[in-house]
């Protein structure tokens, strides 16, 4: 297939259209649904045609690349426009810090990159990734506005990480990844003789962090969400995915999550927790030749794994600061080998965007624990809603965790979106019944939540 170089320069892609026949039905169905079905309902077909729909499906107009999930974004804004909401505003419970920040952030990045190509390419493209970015996330935070639509995405998500379970296992077996009969990758990846699989992803490791960062949210569903069967399946689908992906990221955000759940006893000591791991990484690093962020080489949980390459990004994202912290850097090919692949995401935030990007993104995490863990304060002692937002909490863990051997460059960003806005949504009720978050509290909070956020990344390296 003919690739741009310039649209490739930018991450634009191929430079025609290529959407599979099967693919393109089911995206006029998945529209149509879109139109006619309640507003509740809407986020069903949206969620599994985005997700399943094998990476790099588009249609290419003009110079402008229209992939799948792109269009599915377009049209479902266009029928909240058409239609209007008789929901209480665009997101529930109204605006909150998590989406100003998740604003800024987006909006920090575009303009960055912009300005570091100086070339209508890259504000094309990053027009794009607005539309993409802001349009996705909000379109979340639209559909998902009750505890009854967060069970309803879980279950949607559940039905999707049993299809992918099938279809890896499948792909693992035979050697034939059945979504590429649908425009994705036919043969699998094999690594030092292993198959990795990857079904409609981009990758197995993505493939296998999509069903690694579920696995709280499926615990969720079937503790709290009294969906025991639907958070059953979604568990062993998400841990099928996980295995068969043949990947180290998936393995090690799995246990993440679990051990984060296991901090539940220790819930009214975190901030304390989090400090003494500080003291003892930076006790580490002192007593260690190499750098602490080294100890990510002795990662070796599947053969042929990148962990040097990880460790090394990060050494190289440290070392390289006064390249990019104003407004990111256009390459970091010269950094060493292979550190053109941003496999990380918080270093690729920093690349791509500068510092101020990098804060943003940073303060979204922090933010995000933040409602957690005020709204399980203000539950405290009814252990179903403080078990609740502890899930989540477990959920957000597993991510960062992930972000350190990732970053995001198809549909799993979808999962990131989803989280976002069913933490935004569940702490809402909880957090709209006090008084107190006020603008002083959260600049409070915010400084605490810094903290924090100095905390889980140096604690993951």
């Amino acid at each position: 297939m003919y690739q741009d170089p310039q649209n490739m320069r930018f991450g634009g892609g191929a430079a025609q259209t290529f959407v599979d026949f099967y693919v393109l039905i089911a995206l006029l169905i998945t529209v149509v649904l879109t139109f006619v079905l309640p507003r509740k309902y809407v986020i069903v077909p949206l969620v599994l045609m985005a997700v399943l729909a094998p990476n790099g499906q588009q249609f290419y107009v003009a110079g402008v690349h229209l992939y799948i999930g792109r269009l599915l974004v377009f049209f479902a804004w266009s029928r909240i426009l058409l239609r209007g909401s008789s929901e209480d505003g665009l997101v529930s419970g109204g605006w909150n810090g998590i989406d100003k920040i998740f604003v800024a952030w987006a909006i920090f990045r575009a303009i960055a990159t912009s300005l570091e190509f100086m070339a209508m390419g890259a504000v094309i493209n990053q027009a794009a990734f607005l539309w993409d970015t802001l349009g996705g996330y909000f379109l979340f935070r639209y559909l998902v506005r009750d505890q009854e639509d967060v069970v309803r995405l879980l279950k949607t998500f559940a039905m999707i990480v049993v299809i992918f379970a099938i279809t890896m296992t499948n792909e693992r077996l035979n050697y034939v990844n059945v979504f590429g009969y649908i425009g994705g990758r036919l043969a699998p990846f094999v690594r030092d003789g292993l198959i990795r699989s990857q079904g409609p992803f981009l990758g197995p490791i993505p493939a296998g962090v999509f069903g690694a960062t579920l696995l709280c949210l499926f615990l969720w569903l079937r503790q709290v969400g009294k969906a025991a069967s639907w958070g059953t399946a979604g568990v062993i689908g998400s841990l099928v995915m996980v295995y068969t992906s043949a990947s180290s990221t998936p393995l090690m955000t799995v246990p993440a999550g679990l051990l984060a759940i296991c901090f539940w006893p220790a819930r009214n000591y975190m901030r304390t927790v989090r400090w003494l791991l500080v003291a003892v990484l930076l006790a580490i690093h002192l007593s260690m030749k190499a750098p602490v962020w080294m100890i990510i080489n002795h990662i070796d949980l599947v053969g042929g794994n990148s962990s040097y390459h990880r460790a090394m990004l990060i050494d190289g994202f440290i070392n390289h600061f006064n390249e990019w912290w104003l407004i990111g850097v256009t390459s970091t090919a010269h950094w060493g080998w292979d550190m053109w692949d941003q496999a990380n995401q918080f270093v690729q935030e920093g690349e791509s965007g500068g510092v101020l990007t990098f804060i943003c993104f940073i303060l979204v995490i922090s933010r995000s624990f933040g409602r957690l863990g005020t709204a399980r304060k203000m539950v405290e002692g009814d252990r179903l809603q403080e078990w609740s937002f502890w899930l989540l909490g477990g959920a957000m863990f597993s991510q960062i965790v992930s972000f350190f051997g990732i970053s995001f460059s198809d549909q799993s960003i979808y999962g990131w979106y989803a989280l976002l806005a069913i933490i935004c949504t569940l702490t809402t009720p909880v957090l709209a019944g006090s008084t107190e978050e006020t603008e002083a509290e959260v600049s409070e909070e915010v400084s605490e939540t810094l903290d924090s956020s100095v905390a889980y990344p140096v604690a993951q390296t």
